[in-house]
């Protein structure tokens, strides 16, 4: 199903966790921006992204807003996207400071949730 779909991403996501952001990347071991990690984890389940994150705005279907997200969907910001992992949170290749981290999903303002399966 979707949902479990959803969870298999977020897992397999979270393991790369305190990996390195790097601008234009998309190794998820080696270095990753935010698109290119979205494009990557999804990547491993058989699905093709774009590497933007305004581009990633309009893949799959909108789920509404970050009340109706689900894990594994792709919440999209103004420059920046990252996957929702539940309770509130996503995982995210950050910035080149702090890399790939788990935060929460409104730190900033949301402007699209997709739901990819």
């Amino acid at each position: 199903s979707g949902s479990e779909l959803g969870q298999s991403v977020v897992d397999f996501a979270c393991q790369f966790v305190g990996n390195p952001y790097v601008y234009g990347g998309s190794s998820l071991t080696n270095g990753t921006d935010c698109s290119g990690f979205v494009m990557s984890v999804y990547n491993n389940f058989g699905v093709s992204l774009p590497h933007s994150s305004s581009a990633d705005r309009n893949v799959g279907s909108s789920v509404g807003g970050l009340e109706n997200a689900q894990p594994g969907d792709i919440v999209c910001y103004s420059g920046h996207v990252g996957i929702y992992v539940g309770d509130g949170k996503i995982v995210h290749a950050s910035t080149s400071k702090t890399g790939i981290i788990i935060s929460n999903a409104n730190y900033r303002s949301v402007l699209s949730v997709r739901r990819i399966f």
